[in-house]
């Protein structure tokens, strides 16, 4: 008879075994069939993630020379006077901004700007812990009360970026308010004035307040950061407009002094930089790319697919030494039927190819079953095995971050130097955001399942195959 119809008969005759090893087979090549999804969907992830995160490339004075110039002011105003230098902001023309922002691979940008001024007709939320500050970079007195932040949309600040501010009511700034005197404030400032959506406000200058400049509110948000100690650097007195509107009332019209590009792929972000580069030429400007968020997302995946590598060749490890096991002692309790069948002729090649169907048999059944199951606990297993990773990353850069975080802020006030934090968007997107693996069930996938159940199969027959060449019939017969 045939083999591979004993096989199928066997396997028909003993149902209660047959049930068995299908789930017991179905089990591991579920896991098998998880492991998979997750290390393909997670390597698939990996080589988009540059795309998926978005990398950023950040134009802003050149800190290094800008320090330099102050030292060098510094040491000669100290031979001369005890009066501090006073300090002049790098800055770029928006003709050289627009330019850079039309070479490939940008899909946005924001224009950052600032200014200080003034309320005129309503009262800035006052801070009681309030003081002025002094030093090399000036002192806070030549602050006004309200803070300007110009963007060139709020959508694309930092600080609506990461949620820690919400527009409640209104709309945010668009650039479509260029060149317009629309702005968007703190929802704390406009309960404190009685202001709402549609009222006008007044700024007056911090140096001559006869020059006073009237303003729509098109939107109110809410901000979650706390104040720094001084009322001008309160969130509820920080307001939104066009960078337009900022650069007039700061007197800087057509400069400024940071921008960041978003890219299209993150992949050229070189050659972007080297380009724009060029069109920008002043080494008082430095162009930064933000390669932390893409890099740190792709480490992610790479890290969860190695682990799911792991699990799979786990799983098919154990699963090979079970279902061989259970071969082996379900040969042990066939010896009389194979003893029978060597003695009939039958060589023990094909008893030994015949327990090999019998289980493929088993795993092709196992196979459907695993594919089914495997998709649908992939999804649960790789988002724990995502938020184990992130977890594991955040506390690496907490343990690893010098000195704590620095307090948050969406500006650096008028006319001052950068002081760890770029601003608006421009290294403060570079944490890691959020990933996610979409495990989606591939040919691919199935094609290594059914390869590594054949492992598998071959694998627990070995064993139980190099028992059945030893057998010699005649004892076997004795024996029964």
């Amino acid at each position: 008879m045939n083999f591979i119809k004993r096989a199928g008969i066997t396997l028909w005759s003993r149902k209660g075994r047959t049930v068995l090893l299908i789930i017991t087979a179905s089990v591991v090549l579920m896991f098998v069939m998880a492991g998979l999804i997750i290390q393909n969907a997670a390597l698939m992830s990996a080589k988009t993630a540059t795309n998926s995160v978005g990398s950023t490339v950040t134009l802003s004075q050149n800190r290094e020379k800008m320090m330099q110039k102050m030292q060098k002011k510094m040491s000669s105003s100290s031979s001369k006077s005890n009066q501090q230098p006073s300090f002049t902001q790098a800055t770029t023309t928006i003709a050289k901004v627009k330019k850079i922002a039309a070479l490939s691979n940008v899909a946005s940008y924001n224009i950052s700007t600032s200014a200080s001024v003034n309320a005129s007709g309503f009262n800035a939320v006052s801070t009681s812990s309030a003081s002025s500050m002094g030093g090399p970079f000036g002192n806070s007195s030549s602050n006004g009360s309200i803070q300007i932040n110009g963007v060139s949309t709020s959508a694309g600040s930092s600080n609506f970026a990461d949620g820690t501010a919400k527009m409640i009511s209104g709309r945010g700034i668009k650039a479509s308010d260029e060149n317009k005197n629309n702005v968007v404030i703190e929802s704390e400032l406009a309960s404190a004035n009685n202001l709402k959506v549609g009222d006008r406000i007044k700024f007056a200058n911090t140096s001559d307040a006869s020059k006073k400049t009237s303003v729509k509110i098109v939107g109110i948000y809410n901000a979650k950061t706390t104040t720094n100690g001084f009322s001008h650097q309160d969130p509820s007195n920080t307001i939104y407009a066009s960078y337009t509107l900022s650069n007039e009332l700061a007197g800087t019209e057509g400069k400024v002094s940071n921008v960041t590009y978003t890219m299209t792929d993150s992949s050229k972000t070189k050659a972007f930089t080297k380009a724009a580069k060029q069109i920008l030429n002043d080494s008082n400007m430095t162009l930064t790319s933000d390669a932390a968020a893409y890099k740190s997302a792709a480490k992610q995946m790479k890290g969860v697919a190695n682990f799911a590598a792991k699990i799979v060749w786990v799983v098919a490890i154990a699963g090979a030494l079970i279902l061989g096991l259970i071969i082996l002692l379900m040969t042990r309790e066939r010896r009389h039927e194979i003893g029978i069948l060597v003695a009939l002729g039958e060589t023990k090649v094909k008893v030994v190819a015949q327990l090999f169907t019998e289980l493929l048999i088993v795993l092709v059944v196992a196979l459907g079953i695993a594919t089914a199951a495997g998709t649908a606990a992939s999804g649960p297993i790789s988002e724990r095995l995502v938020s184990q990773q992130q977890s594991s990353q955040q506390s690496a850069m907490k343990q690893g971050a010098p000195g704590g975080d620095i307090n948050k802020s969406d500006h650096q006030g008028n006319g001052a130097p950068a002081t760890g934090k770029i601003t608006d968007g421009a290294m403060g997107q570079s944490a890691t955001k959020p990933m996610t693996i979409n495990t989606v069930l591939t040919p691919m996938a199935v094609a290594e399942l059914g390869g590594i159940a054949i492992l598998i199969a071959l694998l627990s027959v070995s064993g139980a195959g190099m028992t059945i060449l030893r057998l010699k019939p005649k004892k076997i017969l004795q024996a029964d």
